[in-house]
């Protein structure tokens, strides 16, 4: 018996590895056990043991759900019950700055701290004990623990489920192959990391804004700039970062949409990385990249901002507004004036994108002006030193949007890179414009309410409407 098989023959049956799941699930959210246990590593194992094993992924979120819904329900419980006890309970009794910690956090993003604190490792087992400590109203626990946990479940487990559904293929894969798919996932981490770095310090409270912002004292002309582009908000800030963003990617941009004009036809990258895709992709794979190209179609996009639009027009958020809605309408005018001027084929070209050309990817475009706009408008409600979470959120969210279209066939990779720099520099220009008329700053948004209503809408669109 080979080694494999040997891993193979200690694998639990279906029914088990689904309970084993569930429990995983349920003491990586309990207060006090998911302190201990690593839930993280035990629950990808167990998810790529479920992926190699053909498991329905429907189940496998399914029962990761139910665990995570039960485990912060009854750490909520807990906190309500035992509230004066918890503080000499072990191992608070050693460790009383967990419970300060986990106060803090409650204290500081109150409903959202539910939401949000299942994907920040040292408060998750914490924060639902909290809330019931600070006498949180039940029904805003239940609705933010269903939510955080619907997206807590896909996000932890499908990689993992993908990992096992395609490891022999990682193995198998052709000579060089190895070292595409290493460049390429360097180039996305280290992208993103100048990026968050630039950001930082681009932004009012980074040194080179800083340093800017003096040097232009030295000239009349300088100053009259400053001036002319400062937003006329009380902040006064000044667009460096847009500037900036649109400085580098509309260069980019030209050069790298003169050189794929140039080649006529798919670049050698184009045809390598295909290659490994298809060799990589299974039907799991090929249904998630299909859904991702469901939710960034018009009518994903449409359900996506719909309750955004109607809380925005609510608080009369009106410079907002329209340039979301403004940066929306440019980037699909822009990427029917780029796909017509470029006339690139598709790889495959199925029947409802029949007519339609390749490059640059719309889907990415859009779903950079999208994310990206609503990044740098939820960054302007938070503090300085977590707006950075807001464009990594962000970033997330793009790159596997862009990849589904390598997945399902219907774009070359320079596609993706085009749609990306489109996106960015539509991004850039939105933003200056913004600065220049947004006069009061944005009000923070019911973000659990509005969240669970966009998630809603999106289930819907993916599961009963057609694809356009």
């Amino acid at each position: 018996m080979s080694t494999t098989e040997w891993l193979q023959s200690l694998a639990p049956s279906p029914e088990w590895l689904l309970l084993f799941i569930a429990l995983i699930s349920l003491f990586e959210s309990l207060a006090l056990v998911g302190l201990v246990v690593p839930g993280v590593i035990l629950i990808t194992a167990a998810a790529s043991l479920a992926g190699h094993h053909d498991l329905s992924i429907a189940l496998v979120l399914l029962c990761a759900f139910l665990g995570a819904v039960i485990g912060d329900g009854l750490s909520f419980w807990l906190g309500q019950a035992q509230r004066q006890r918890i503080p000499s309970l072990w191992p608070f009794r050693q460790h009383p700055e967990w419970l300060t910690r986990g106060t803090l956090f409650f204290q500081r993003y109150g409903v959202l701290s539910v939401l949000i604190g299942r994907f920040v490792g040292p408060v998750r087992p914490i924060v639902p004990m909290i809330a019931g400590m600070m006498h949180m109203r039940t029904s805003l626990f239940l609705w933010s623990n269903f939510g955080s946990a619907l997206l807590w479940a896909p996000a932890y487990l499908l990689p993992g489920y993908l990992l096992g559904k395609t490891w022999q293929q990682l193995l198998d894969m052709p000579p060089g192959s190895k070292g595409w798919l290493i460049l390429l996932a360097s180039s996305v981490l280290a992208l993103a990391l100048i990026f968050s770095l630039l950001r930082h310090q681009l932004a009012r409270e980074g040194w080179v804004y800083r340093q800017l912002a003096y040097s232009a004292r030295a000239s009349r002309w300088q100053r009259w700039l400053w001036n002319t582009l400062r937003s006329p908000r009380p902040s006064g800030e000044f667009p460096l970062a847009s500037l900036v963003l649109l400085f580098i990617s509309l260069p980019v941009l030209s050069g790298w949409t003169l050189w794929v004009l140039e080649q006529q036809g798919p670049l050698p990258m184009d045809l390598s990385l295909q290659n490994l895709i298809n060799g990589l992709v299974g039907p799991v794979m090929i249904q998630v990249a299909v859904w991702m190209a469901e939710a960034g179609d018009t009518l994903g996009v449409i359900v996506l901002i719909m309750p955004w639009v109607a809380w925005l027009l609510f608080r009369h958020q009106y410079a907002a507004l329209l340039h979301l809605i403004g940066g929306l309408g440019g980037i699909a005018l822009a990427n029917t004036l780029f796909k017509h001027l470029a006339g690139r084929v598709r790889p495959d070209i199925p029947d409802y994108l029949a007519g339609s050309f390749s490059y640059p990817s719309a889907h990415t475009s859009t779903a950079v002006v999208l994310y990206g706009l609503a990044a740098a408008f939820v960054a302007e409600t938070l503090p300085s030193r977590h707006r950075a979470l807001a464009y990594w959120g962000a970033i997330i969210i793009c790159v596997p949007m862009a990849l589904s279209r390598l997945i399902i066939g219907v774009h070359w990779f320079s596609d993706l890179i085009g749609g990306a720099l489109l996106g960015l520099v539509t991004c850039a220009l939105v933003r200056i414009s913004y600065h220049g008329f947004a006069t009061r700053p944005l009000s923070k948004p019911p973000w659990i309410t509005l969240s669970l209503i966009t998630v809603a809408l999106l289930v819907a669109r993916i599961f009963w409407l057609p694809p356009v």
